[in-house]
């Protein structure tokens, strides 16, 4: 691409986005037939992308012969490690030019060792189109003033940077929006919003789940009232219940929860391809509290993130119970398999279940004029599956026991961190571990011992059938270990901190 076309390019994308209202952009989403837009682009990147006509080749497949979904759907999936580790980043991008392309983020996985994420500018807007939806259907953005504080780690980490760009691109676009970058660097952040947060209608704290909790509760230490200020959540990057959504809410004045907070489905790897809404929030609350229903619909004793999307910007399928995606990006994906566990749900399957448990949330959405109830979608995400431990042939979920420890009378001397695992005491008897990390200046006893062990059963009793019926009534009682804040061994600061360990 040379540099006049590259800049046409941009400016075609830019205006496109600055002239389309984000009504108009979801009426043309009904309107569009999905399926030829994502043979478009499989046939695109066959035909430009150097590292994908190597992956046909090599499997005999003429790109020709790709002519219906069907033919799409036969496809081999890529991965990391089939597909983006066996050949340069140059051959991974369009006509093999990573020059093509103005930014590059990183991520790690869990092995630590680093992807890069070539991606040019147009490949932000369509991403800031999921912030839009956020902004404007959750937050109503569109009246008032906003301050978004981008709290997500900058650098070059996918999280921050990307964020802060498509919160400025809304600004751009018209949205009274200012951004503001203290990263996560807490104590700036709560010296942004306590000496401006008070210049603005509203503000808005975008983050990880327990990094923000940690800053609100810090704050309320500190003597911040943060109910004057409004605030809004914008989180990515981890399942929370909808306890935790209570718990923080309260803690932050929240008045409306399906409107004052909202998670991402995002990746390094293609951005954004999914977002909370006001309906989704809707729905989520009401399995939550119908753990049944809930079961029925998802298929396990957890409750997953539900988001929707936009099926032209990211196109899903569900194989086998894992989510795959295809989308335009510096590095366009085909049939990528993230390794993430979910599902995908159309908008109208999704109401007609649950107007069989007599609950329609269109209704519950009608005091705010059904802002935000979207005709998208559902995409609902569990995550990798390495993280459940296995008790007497019943998966045991993080989120299970999350849920325990969000309980009123516990949630105020806890952090929220805990570790779970299988041991085995003397006599070779398997038990359930859970040592639970103490909030600052808080001490353990045995009637906090007790109050954690009974909670936390009980929401397991409740949540998960498997545990219920498979776990004899004699091992079901978890045994509690409480540490102070930072334990080096199970919470060691400054470390991405693993809910769950394996024998």
């Amino acid at each position: 691409m040379n540099s006049e076309s590259k800049k046409q390019r941009s400016i075609s994308a830019y205006t496109n986005f600055l002239n389309t209202s984000l009504d108009e952009l979801v009426r043309q989403r009904r309107h569009t037939k999905i399926e030829s837009v994502v043979l478009s682009l499989f046939h695109d990147v066959a035909k430009s992308v150097p590292a994908y006509q190597s992956f046909l080749a090599e499997r005999a497949i003429d790109p020709d012969s790709i002519q219906t979904i069907e033919d799409f759907q036969t496809l081999p999936l890529i991965t990391k490690e089939n597909y983006l580790q066996r050949h340069s980043l140059p051959d991974l991008c369009r006509q093999g030019k990573i020059e093509d392309c103005d930014a590059i983020a990183v991520s790690s996985g869990s092995t630590g060792k680093p992807t890069f994420w070539p991606r040019f500018f147009t490949d932000e807007l369509q991403i800031a189109t999921r912030f839009e939806q956020i902004f404007y259907d959750s937050f109503a953005a569109d009246r008032g003033r906003t301050l978004a504080v981008i709290c997500f780690t900058l650098g070059t980490w996918v999280g921050g940077m990307y964020t802060a760009s498509c919160c400025r691109y809304l600004a751009s676009k018209g949205y009274p929006v200012t951004v503001i970058t203290p990263g996560n660097n807490k104590a700036e952040i709560l010296r942004v919003v306590g000496e401006i947060g008070n210049n603005f209608d509203r503000v808005v704290l975008l983050g990880y789940p327990p990094f923000l909790k940690d800053v609100i509760d810090t704050g309320i230490n500190r003597g911040i009232e943060w109910q004057q200020y409004q605030i809004k959540l914008v989180m990515a990057g981890e399942v929370f219940s909808e306890e935790w959504r209570d718990l923080v809410g309260q803690r932050i004045g929240s008045q409306n929860p399906y409107y004052d907070s909202a998670s991402l489905y995002g990746t390094a790897d293609a951005g954004v391809l999914g977002n909370e809404t006001p309906l989704s929030v809707c729905i989520r609350r009401f399995l939550a509290a119908n753990p049944e229903a809930a079961r029925t619909l998802f298929g396990e004793s957890r409750l997953p993130t539900l988001v929707q999307y936009d099926p032209l910007s990211r196109f899903f399928e569900d194989k086998d119970g894992a989510l795959l995606f295809s989308g335009d990006n510096g590095i366009p994906l085909v049939r990528y398999n993230i390794l993430d566990s979910g599902g995908i749900i159309a908008y109208d399957a999704m109401l007609e279940f649950l107007a069989r448990y007599d609950f329609d949330p269109l209704v519950a959405l009608q005091a705010n004029n059904n802002r935000g109830a979207r005709h998208l979608p559902f995409v609902y995400v569990f995550g990798r599956s390495n993280f459940t431990v296995s008790y007497f042939g019943a998966n045991i979920y993080p989120e299970n026991v999350t849920v325990g420890l969000e309980q009123p009378e516990i949630r105020d001397w806890v952090t929220g961190k805990f570790v779970m695992q299988v041991k085995e005491d003397t006599d070779k008897n398997r038990f359930l571990s859970v040592v639970v990390e103490l909030a600052p200046g808080e001490t353990g006893n045995k009637l906090r011992i007790q109050a954690i062990a009974a909670s936390i059963l009980t929401q397991l009793l409740r949540l998960n059938s498997e545990f219920a019926n498979y776990v004899p009534p004699e091992y079901q009682t978890p045994r509690v270990t409480l540490t102070a804040t930072g334990d080096p061994e199970y919470f060691p600061v400054g470390v991405k901190h693993r809910y769950t360990r394996n024998p």
